[in-house]
């Protein structure tokens, strides 16, 4: 890989790190707005505030749309459904710990699925990097009481979905006549169009009653979910599925961290060290370890 390319992969891995981190702000923002609105209500202000955005400052670029161009986004959209309906719910029905855990493996479903699907068998490297990144993420998550329940096979089928749509996302943004920008923002009408029939059908709709709520929802539309989704669909032209699954696993470091900061929960010692896994196997990941080492002997040589 050159140099110039593994620099651009850097930035856009870099702009996944702040979509995570955004994510991480979410589950705060989230547990103001449930004691006012039910799940499904949320994720439809979420994803079609975040469209009627989206559309309104960027109008000229979207208006022009390709079939294939709204056909990923309509099919990107189907896995971002089962995403949230399994994360939403499955917390539910078994303990945030579970919840947390089950819900970050997409870092194990992405290369597995892109093993499966596209052939792509991770190397050595990435394959030390998972493990790191899957241990990390247990040691943060599980407890002592662990156990397989309703819940936990709901935040698994999150996971898996997730999975799906990075691949989906890869292969789309792969396609010439595909506009990455565009299936960003059309993803999130589609998305918040199926949360908005399901949340009429299941629940029933109403705006937010507090001033902390409308900014909370405001935030998770514009940053957690707009920002966020269109950020990932560009960011993955120029680097891969499984890297993104990584990255995201850092969501439950950067959740915990505002909940430490915001809402005063304390973690596990053990939780702190996964999430030292965690922030280590990223940088494993994106540091270039060969061309370090002959950068050095280089400046030995030269000495």
């Amino acid at each position: 890989m050159s140099i110039k390319k593994t620099n651009i992969q850097l930035k856009a891995d870099m702009m996944l790190v702040l979509v995570t981190l955004c994510w991480g702000v979410s589950y705060y923002m989230m547990d103001l707005c449930l004691d006012e609105m039910d799940p499904l209500t949320l994720n439809a202000y979420r994803f079609l505030g975040a469209f009627a955005v989206a559309a309104l400052i960027a109008f000229k670029k979207i208006k022009n749309v390709n079939k294939i161009t709204l056909k990923y986004a309509f099919l990107i959209s189907l896995s971002l459904v089962i995403v949230y309906l399994g994360a939403t719910y499955g917390v539910k029905y078994t303990s945030q710990s579970n919840a947390g855990f089950f819900c970050a493996t997409s870092t194990v479903f992405t290369p597995i699925l892109a093993f499966v699907f596209k052939k792509v068998v991770p190397d050595r490297k990435l394959a030390l990097v998972i493990v790191l990144c899957t241990t990390g993420v247990a040691l943060m998550s599980l407890n002592g009481e662990f156990h397989i329940a309703l819940g936990d096979w709901l935040c698994l089928m999150c996971g898996f979905a997730y999975g799906i749509d990075l691949l989906i996302t890869e292969t789309a943004v792969a396609h010439e006549e595909v506009d990455a920008f565009q299936i960003g923002v059309y993803q999130l009408g589609f998305t918040g169009g199926w949360m908005l029939v399901l949340a009429f059908i299941f629940e029933t709709p109403c705006l937010p009653q507090s001033t902390g709520c409308w900014i909370s929802v405001i935030f998770l539309s514009i940053f957690c979910t707009g920002v966020a989704f269109v950020v990932q669909a560009i960011a993955q032209q120029y680097t891969t599925a499984t890297h993104v699954g990584i990255i995201f696993a850092l969501e439950p470091v950067f959740a915990g961290s505002v909940a430490f900061i915001f809402a005063g929960e304390r973690l596990l010692p053990r939780a702190y060290f996964g999430a030292f896994l965690m922030l280590a196997s990223i940088l494993i990941m994106e540091v270039d370890i060969k061309s370090l080492f002959r950068g050095r002997k280089k400046l030995t040589k030269t000495a």
